[in-house]
C-alpha cells in the first residue's frame, strides 16, 4: 500500500477564490424547487445533508498534511490547500442553513447519523487512509459538480436561488478537485489505498444517497408514486443522465496515472464566473 501513486500534478485553473455567494436561505425555499419534480429535488436536499459532515472531515483530512507540504517547498499545492479548506468552510456553512431549513420541515438527517458514526470509526484510520477517502469524495462531488455545469436540463428548472446555489458549489467542486489527490501523492500515498477506498466508497455513497432520498419522498407520501419513479429513471438513465455522465469518469479514477485536470473543464468555470459574476464576491 505504500507504493506511490503515479505523480500527474496538472496545475489547478486561475481564479481559483474563497467566495460570499448571494442567496438567502434564512426564509426558506419550497421543498421541491427542483422543477417542481419530487425525486430531483429530494435527490438534491439527500445530498446536502451529506455535505457539512463530510465536509469538516475533508478539510480535517487535508489540513492535517499543509504542513509536510510547506515543508516540501510545493508553494503552489500550499497556497491550494488553504483555497481548498476556505472554500469547504463556505460550502459546510451554508448548507448547514439549507439543512436546518430542511430540519424544520420534519425531515430525518439519516445520512448525516450515518456519516458521523461512520467517521467516528474512522479515528483509528491513519492520517493517509482518511487523506485518501477525501480524494474518493472529492472525485465524487467533481463529477456532479461537472455535470450540474454542463448540462443545462440538471438545473434550468431550478428556482433562481437555488440554481445560485447549486452552481456555485458545483463549480469550486471542480476549481479545487485536484487539492486531495495532488495532496494524497505529496505525501507519498499510494495506488492501491486509493483504488481500494474507491470501490468501497462507490457503494457507500449511491446507498447512503439513496436511503436518504427514499426516507424524504417517503415522509411526503410521493415515494410509490409512478411519476416519482419515472422521473428517477429519466434523471438517471434518461437523455444527460447521471449515470451515462459519470461513467466514464468513474473508470478514469482507477487508471494509475489518473489526475482530475485530464478532464479539463476550464471553459465550464469561466462560463460560471462570467454568468454570476454579480451573484458573489470574493473573501481572499
Amino acid at each position: 500500500m505504500n507504493a506511490p501513486d503515479s505523480p500527474h500534478h496538472l496545475h489547478a485553473p486561475d481564479g481559483m477564490t474563497v467566495r460570499h455567494i448571494d442567496v438567502d436561505l434564512s426564509q426558506g425555499f419550497p421543498i421541491y424547487w427542483n422543477n417542481n419534480d419530487p425525486y430531483r429535488s429530494q435527490l438534491l436536499n439527500a445530498l446536502s445533508f451529506m455535505f457539512p459532515v463530510g465536509e469538516q472531515f475533508f478539510i480535517d483530512s487535508v489540513r492535517f498534511y499543509a504542513k509536510d507540504v510547506q515543508a516540501k517547498g510545493l508553494t503552489e499545492l500550499s497556497e491550494e490547500i488553504k483555497l481548498f479548506v476556505g472554500q469547504e468552510a463556505t460550502h459546510r456553512h451554508l448548507h448547514q442553513q439549507y439543512n436546518d431549513f430542511l430540519l424544520a420541515q420534519g425531515y430525518t438527517p439519516w445520512v448525516e447519523n450515518a456519516l458521523k458514526r461512520v467517521i467516528h470509526m474512522t479515528r483509528s484510520f491513519s492520517p493517509k487512509t482518511k487523506l485518501a477517502i477525501t480524494v474518493v469524495y472529492e472525485h465524487f462531488t467533481a463529477m456532479l459538480g461537472d455535470g450540474l455545469l454542463r448540462n443545462a436540463s440538471w438545473t434550468e428548472g431550478m428556482t433562481p436561488m437555488m440554481r445560485t446555489l447549486w452552481q456555485w458549489h458545483a463549480a469550486e467542486e471542480s476549481e479545487h478537485k485536484a487539492v486531495a489527490i495532488d495532496t494524497y501523492r505529496a505525501i507519498g500515498g499510494g495506488y492501491v489505498r486509493r483504488a481500494l477506498m474507491y470501490l468501497l466508497i462507490t457503494f457507500e455513497f449511491y446507498f447512503y444517497v439513496a436511503v436518504q432520498t427514499m426516507l424524504m419522498l417517503h415522509k411526503d407520501g410521493k415515494l410509490f408514486k409512478r411519476q416519482t419513479w419515472s422521473s428517477a429513471l429519466r434523471f438517471w438513465f434518461g437523455r444527460e443522465g447521471i449515470f451515462w455522465h459519470m461513467g466514464p469518469h468513474w473508470w478514469a479514477f482507477l487508471k494509475p496515472g489518473f489526475h482530475p485536470w485530464q478532464h479539463d473543464n476550464r471553459d465550464l468555470l469561466v462560463r460560471w464566473r462570467e454568468s454570476y459574476a454579480n451573484a458573489y464576491r470574493p473573501l481572499k
